[in-house]
């Protein structure tokens, strides 16, 4: 990495193209409660903002976890990080977590504050910051960081899939609708496939630094076999949505994305190793952000 101007340097580590997956899931979210007369504006800024600022602290985490550990070397395949360039310090990454956590809980507690109207409401959100909060962290971070257990595929589910979404539409909403954890899942499910390409790219340096994740236990083959279950998995929520609770084409806005998502999987199936995989991080996160987005728009036309 080059040397570059600390804003620049800081920019790069919050991984900018990777935040429109805590976008998508305060979109889906959002467009579902407007679409049952429910939308705030207010609520819908302050969840992205959180989630967002979520997204963030995961990303430093990451960063200075792989960093300590030494998964973030010479070998990998992936861009150079922060910690990893030598650009940023270790003390210096810290400072911006704590930051982060602080900025994190102010934007949490005025948007509970703000949307919630009973105290077990106040207090089940609070835990579920601090639970957000604390596997942003420990993802990487700590002595058994649970991403290098082969369980960062269901926190990415979790956080980015049915808190996300169902939760962004509860704090609207007032309830929860079993339904709407149909979106919640496909939104979660391509969340996890962005993690999967990143960890399929990475296999062989995981592997050597005992990051044992999903990819490293399943192999390459099963690995490339799981992403085709997360896309089609994603695609057959929505469209059961669509089928139990939509009554409009324009429900089906979605299946626009649907050549994309084909095309994607397939050059994932046919990569020959992790360099080739390289490019295709951009591509998933494109496909999960335009598929989600199809999605909103019709549910708000509808």
């Amino acid at each position: 990495m080059k040397s570059s101007s600390s804003l620049a340097i800081w920019l790069d580590a919050a991984r900018p193209k990777t935040l429109p997956l805590a976008i998508a899931s305060i979109v889906c979210g959002s467009a579902v409660a407007g679409w049952q007369g429910s939308f705030s504006a207010s609520i819908s800024g302050l969840a992205l903002l959180t989630a967002l600022l979520l997204q963030i602290l995961s990303n430093l985490a990451n960063d200075y976890g792989d960093a300590i550990k030494g998964t973030d070397n010479d070998d990998r395949l992936g861009p150079q990080r922060a910690i990893q360039s030598g650009l940023v310090t270790p003390q210096a990454m810290r400072t911006a977590m704590g930051l982060n956590i602080v900025l994190t809980v102010a934007s949490g507690l005025t948007l509970i504050f703000l949307a919630c109207n009973n105290l077990q409401d106040m207090f089940g959100f609070m835990l579920l910051g601090l639970m957000a909060i604390a596997a942003s962290i420990a993802y990487t971070v700590g002595n058994k960081p649970y991403g290098y257990r082969g369980l960062g595929d269901l926190s990415v589910l979790m956080f980015f899939g049915w808190l996300g979404v169902a939760g962004t539409y509860y704090l609207q909403a007032g309830q929860i609708d079993s339904v709407i954890m149909l979106p919640a899942t496909a939104c979660g499910l391509l969340a996890v496939g962005v993690l999967n390409i990143n960890n399929l790219r990475d296999i062989d340096n995981d592997r050597a630094c005992g990051k044992l994740t999903l990819a490293v236990r399943m192999g390459p083959e099963w690995g490339r076999k799981y992403h085709l279950f997360l896309l089609a998995g994603s695609v057959i929520c929505l469209a059961l949505f669509a089928l139990l609770e939509m009554h409009s084409p324009f429900g089906w806005l979605f299946v626009l994305s649907v050549p994309l998502l084909f095309s994607h999987g397939k050059k994932v199936m046919q990569s020959a190793d992790g360099a080739a995989l390289r490019p295709m991080m951009a591509t998933m996160v494109k496909c999960a952000l335009l598929t989600n987005i199809l999605f909103a728009a019709g549910v708000m036309l509808s």
